[in-house]
């Protein structure tokens, strides 16, 4: 599931890359192509060279999401995601945590894990949701409990004072 054209209009300036001055090169990739190509690859775990022929080239993908992640946009984008997430109630960050164990995976996991052709696509929040599994999203999610549990709490105090 791509991102919609509400959730594209609130990324689109973060997205926004300048032009050369000299105006030479080749034009880039659209922008919301290859955010939903980084975000099908956060979401499925699958490696580069399996993404779908519908997203722009993987090496393109994975230059400008590493771009994203160097330069801090990556984080701002998965905030952005998840607070309209968290706004339409698909994402509790309450009962949000990281486990630190580790456990052993099977050989061939990766295929056991596939969608068989029966089953249909699932709703785009929870798609949405399921790019937060991946480890560099980590620091967004944790960054958005804080700002979170910061309202939460402000919310609290500011009843308990109209009780009193």
């Amino acid at each position: 599931m791509d991102i919609s054209d509400d959730q594209w209009e609130v990324l689109k300036p973060v997205l926004e890359e300048p032009r050369r001055a000299d105006g030479r090169g080749r034009q880039w990739k659209d922008a919301r192509q290859v955010l939903n190509g980084v975000l099908w690859i956060l979401r499925t775990g699958a490696p580069w060279e399996d993404l779908p022929d519908r997203y722009p080239p993987y090496q393109t993908c994975h230059r400008r999401f590493q771009r994203w992640q160097q330069d801090g946009r990556l984080e701002l984008i998965l905030c952005v995601l998840a607070e309209d997430l968290r706004a339409r109630g698909r994402l509790d960050l309450s009962e949000t945590f990281i486990d630190g164990s580790f456990s052993g995976a099977k050989k061939g996991a990766l295929e056991l894990v596939r969608q068989s052709a029966a089953k249909g696509p699932r709703s785009w929040q929870l798609q949405t949701a399921m790019v937060f599994l991946s480890p560099c999203t980590w620091p967004a999610l944790h960054r958005m409990s804080a700002l979170w549990s910061k309202k939460r709490f402000a919310t609290v105090g500011s009843r308990r004072s109209q009780k009193d």
